[in-house]
């Protein structure tokens, strides 16, 4: 299920999003005060979808969790579609904003991936918010400038460094896509991981008896390829998942390394982070 942001009133979605005079929450002046606030909305709105998943969200949904009708939201949030791109930015703010660069922009890469890794792990229903049209919102782009302060410690020209923000995103959001979807499989299908691939894996040989003749490379990494040891009571898969979630950490920022050294650039926590251009 994916879902695409910014389907709602721009302008009243915006106005929702950056809390403009007027937008919704507490009204000024004589007469009686609101019962609700747009924040009370959105929060038990990302309860609803933490607990239930995206496909539960409905405006009525979150009423019943506020005790309230779906109608009585609409007075603070026009439809569903803004309340995704509230909910959406509103969960962003859990986000750290500071990473310590003392040790270099490298550490503090890697420690920005794990808490992106934890976050949407958090909030897995966030991972089917479609990347192809931004909420821009205030937490979204804390987030991109707090992306932008660490890699900017690189000394990496502009232009490469919004490339490295794409790929270091769509990177930790695919890798705990996998974990997400791991976790959910189950309850969706109704069958274990344990009970699927016994399944099957049974009948692979049973199928395919040349499986080894006809595919030597997976048998080969099969073979030689020994799993690692690790806390017993995480799912094998979920381990697998961190393990190639380190790796191509790794590979990636190994990679970042490699391109500061062919552009002639030092990297390390004594460059200067003025503005760009500075």
């Amino acid at each position: 299920m994916v879902v695409f942001a910014g389907q709602g009133d721009a302008r009243r979605s915006m106005a929702l999003l950056w809390r403009t005079p007027g937008s919704g929450g507490a009204r000024s002046g004589p007469g009686p005060k609101p019962g609700l606030t747009v924040d009370e909305i959105v929060d038990a709105a990302i309860a609803v979808a933490d607990a239930e998943g995206m496909a539960a969200l409905s405006m009525r949904a979150v009423g019943e969790r506020l005790g309230r009708t779906a109608m009585a939201l609409y007075t603070y949030v026009p439809s569903k579609s803004e309340l995704v791109d509230l909910m959406y930015d509103r969960a962003l703010a859990e986000m750290p904003t500071a990473y310590d660069l003392g040790a270099g922009w490298r550490a503090a890469v890697t420690a920005w991936a794990e808490d992106g890794w934890s976050f949407y792990l958090r909030h897995p229903w966030v991972l089917q918010v479609s990347q192809a049209r931004p909420v821009l919102g205030p937490n979204e782009y804390v987030s991109l400038e707090t992306t932008l302060r660490i890699l900017r410690a690189t000394g990496l020209e502009a232009g490469v460094l919004r490339r490295l923000v794409g790929a270091l995103v769509h990177f930790v959001r695919g890798a705990a896509r996998t974990i997400a979807e791991t976790r959910q499989a189950p309850a969706a299908t109704g069958v274990s991981d344990e009970e699927w691939w016994y399944a099957r894996s049974a009948l692979l040989l049973e199928v395919v008896p040349d499986f080894t003749e006809r595919f030597p490379m997976v048998a080969w990494l099969g073979a030689e390829a020994q799993d690692q040891p690790g806390d017993a009571s995480v799912p094998y898969l979920e381990r697998e998942a961190k393990a190639t979630f380190k790796v191509g950490l790794t590979v990636l920022l190994d990679g970042i390394e490699a391109i500061i050294g062919r552009s002639g650039h030092l990297a390390g926590p004594t460059r200067p982070l003025g503005p760009p251009g500075g």
